[in-house]
């Protein structure tokens, strides 16, 4: 059996960490849902950036919007919502077919707004108005600013992609304020069980900052050190599900969940390995389990299906992953700092890749303009 379509039996969701438009017209992603059992996509600035300013499939589409006056913001706007659109058409069976757990596409909203709580409401209610689509989410960054956001958006029934997550407590916090928000959409008398969220767990990251850490303090005499290399961002991510675990295990969630409202699932992004002298798919293999979801670049998928092993990972070897995160710690280095600064890195690089795709778009409108 195909592994990707396996790890479905194993209560992971596989969505595709890459959008473009040619993939919805040219039957490759119609056939990923079919053969692969892809449940959904993510898509982001950087990912945009990349569809837009490095193919021609928009090139048309940016002329017609700009004949129309149409400004770069707009522009932009115009297409990405048309795309994610588009793919949750696509999905739109596999969303109906069940219940809407499955089948959902996510567009975030501007990465400026990251620490600005009140824009961010804003924009992703703008957003989810103008997507009109239920398999839909909005992403909104896990910054401090974006907490109270997460709350009430999901209270106004807004389904929410939480990303940027690295940090355990973070996480702890993003669970929470999904809970109280449910708490205020039951309130307001919504229906719980068409309400929506993951929170993005990110994993290579941390090991493409961490690594190089361990093989200097190797240098200087602890050859332990390197025995660490690649291990921590699965170890961080295999506590973070017993932080799931204890959020809706609660008895707080109890009460909700007996009104029909649906776990927040952990969603493991970052998932393609940088280390060319890792296992392609040890993001993958290692962190599979009941409501998760795994989003891949496509050649993280490809490698998967060719060779991925599906078993029921995500609880193996907790006493290592503790015993590896307390390690780090001994070495001085302190696992709430690292993770702040992935945080802010990761606004920051999706900031640069939004940038020039507007600036691109500008070029672009105004050659068309003309």
């Amino acid at each position: 059996m195909n592994p990707l379509k396996k790890l479905n039996d194993f209560g992971q969701s596989v969505y595709m960490d890459e959008i473009k438009r040619s993939m919805m017209h040219d039957g490759f992603l119609k056939t990923l849902i079919e053969r692969d059992g892809l449940r959904g996509v993510t898509s982001n600035p950087a990912i945009f950036e990349k569809a837009i300013a490095q193919s021609s499939d928009y090139e048309e589409a940016i002329a017609e919007l700009a004949a129309k006056g149409k400004s770069t913001a707009e522009i932009y706007e115009d297409i990405v919502v048309k795309d994610i659109q588009d793919a949750a058409d696509l999905f739109r069976n596999l969303y109906d077919s069940n219940d809407g757990r499955y089948g959902y596409v996510s567009l975030e909203v501007a990465p400026d707004l990251a620490n600005d709580t009140e824009g961010t409401v804003k924009e992703a209610r703008h957003l989810w108005k103008r997507l009109a689509r239920p398999n839909t989410f909005i992403k909104v960054p896990g910054t401090e600013a974006g907490l109270p956001a997460i709350s009430t958006l999901i209270g106004e029934g807004i389904n929410v992609n939480v990303t940027l997550l690295f940090g355990l407590e973070r996480y702890r916090d993003v669970a929470w304020a999904y809970v109280e928000g449910l708490e205020k959409a039951d309130a307001a008398g919504k229906n719980l069980n068409r309400i929506a969220s993951v929170a993005s767990f990110f994993l290579s990251r941390i090991d493409v900052m961490l690594d190089p850490m361990f093989d200097d303090i190797a240098t200087k005499g602890n050859n332990a050190a390197k025995n660490l290399k690649g291990k921590v961002a699965i170890a961080n991510a295999k506590m973070a599900y017993q932080i799931y675990k204890e959020v809706f295990g609660s008895e707080r969630w109890q009460a909700l969940a007996k009104k029909g409202a649906r776990v927040q699932r952990l969603l493991w992004a970052s998932t393609g390995t940088k280390n060319p002298d890792y296992n392609d798919v040890m993001y993958v293999e290692t962190l599979i389990g009941q409501d998760t979801v795994n989003t891949m670049p496509t050649p993280t998928l490809d490698a998967f299906r060719d060779h991925g092993n599906v078993a029921d990972t995500i609880e193996d070897n907790l006493d290592s992953a503790r015993e590896v995160l307390t390690e780090v710690a001994k070495l001085g280095i302190t696992m709430d700092e690292i993770t702040q600064t992935l945080e802010d890195e990761g606004v920051d690089k999706f900031i640069k890749p939004f940038n020039s795709l507007m600036k691109t778009l500008e070029s672009a409108r105004a050659k068309a303009a003309a």
